[in-house]
């Protein structure tokens, strides 16, 4: 397991989705006012059991670019339905997708922890945020959510150009900050993007398992915020 010491640390970059803000319940609000607001009845306790698996599939491959931000939008919800066999036209699963992206930046749940985290580290090292979600809802989320003030720089996929754990958007960020990745810690929710991503380029790495991935030795493991506090 890959340890650092917290006195050669100046900057920390953050995962947003599913390591601060918390997608999983924002989300599941967002589809709730959407299924009240258009009429569509259906058990939304059915419909997430289906859409999160899909969902996380279908970002996957976004994350390997293997589909557009378009059909990933889309076809997410076209496969829900239909494993759900829900009627549905095609127009209404474009307007649902758009009133998803619309909507999901307005609620703002943060797992537990995460103010006061922030305000910790905050006061001993210089915060970023590097994200795979799109930039003006990953903008509208960190706003939203009161969370915007404690970072110097957010870096999104969609605008640097290259998706973790591709090494490039990394490599992009230090850049911009000017440092070196020895003197940098990435805290994030996956293993694939987020952790090895980091170690491949020389970022240290604090894997926050908010999902419960496999168990692994690559780096620091923690199930809530607070333990970060240890370890910075």
């Amino acid at each position: 397991m890959k340890i650092f010491d917290k006195n050669s640390i100046t900057d920390i970059f953050f995962d947003l989705d599913h390591t601060l803000w918390d997608f999983e319940k924002n989300s599941e609000l967002t589809f709730k006012k959407i299924f009240n607001s258009i009429g569509i009845k259906i058990s939304l306790n059915n419909f997430l059991e289906i859409y999160k698996p899909i969902n996380h599939k279908f970002w996957k491959l976004y994350r390997e670019n293997k589909i557009s931000r378009d059909k990933l939008r889309h076809e997410r919800l076209k496969i829900t339905f239909l494993k759900l066999n829900f009627k549905i036209d095609n127009n209404q699963i474009v307007k649902i997708s758009e009133m998803y992206i619309n909507y999901l930046s307005s609620f703002s749940f943060l797992y537990e922890g995460a103010f006061d985290l922030l305000d910790y580290l905050n006061k001993k090292y210089s915060l970023h945020i590097i994200s795979n979600g799109f930039e003006e809802v990953q903008r509208q989320k960190i706003k939203n959510s009161g969370l915007k003030k404690y970072f110097d720089n957010i870096f999104t996929s969609e605008r640097v150009g290259y998706k973790k754990p591709d090494i490039k958007i990394f490599d992009y960020a230090l850049k911009k900050v000017n440092i070196k990745p020895h003197s940098s810690v990435m805290i994030g929710d996956s293993k694939e993007a987020d952790i090895i991503g980091a170690l491949n380029v020389g970022i240290n790495a604090i894997h926050f398992n908010s999902h419960n991935e496999p168990l692994h030795e690559l780096c620091i493991i923690v199930k809530s915020l607070k333990e970060i506090k240890f370890f910075l």
